[in-house]
């Protein structure tokens, strides 16, 4: 599977796990309990579909691989594979995170994104 996977993540909530030292996840995460990421070719239509028109976004990339056996990849939108990770995200597995800026199209601008 993807060895870099990706969370849009609100530039607030993401400040509040690196004060804490441990990402728990967003409200989303926390209902299904697990935490929801994106492979590359997924995290635009995951921006579109759930963040459309939300400013001061980050986009964070994790390597997956870091995460043992608590990374799981199970069906979802038309029976695709996302990354869902069944424990907290600590914060030693993020490779770095970016912003995620509305373009002047009122889509997200995303950064380049390894798979």
């Amino acid at each position: 599977m993807a060895k870099t996977i990706y969370k849009i993540v609100p530039a607030s909530l993401w400040q509040n796990a690196k004060d804490a030292g441990i990402f728990e996840g967003a409200a989303i995460d926390l209902a299904d309990g697990y935490i929801h990421f994106s492979t590359a070719p997924q995290a635009k239509e995951t921006a579109a579909r759930h963040f459309a028109g939300q400013k001061d976004l980050l986009l964070v990339a994790v390597d997956g691989d870091a995460l043992g056996d608590r990374l799981v990849y199970e069906p979802s939108r038309g029976g695709d594979l996302f990354p869902h990770l069944y424990a907290a995200l600590q914060l030693s597995a993020v490779l770095w995170e970016k912003p995620l800026p509305l373009g002047d199209d009122g889509a997200h601008q995303f950064p380049e994104m390894p798979n």
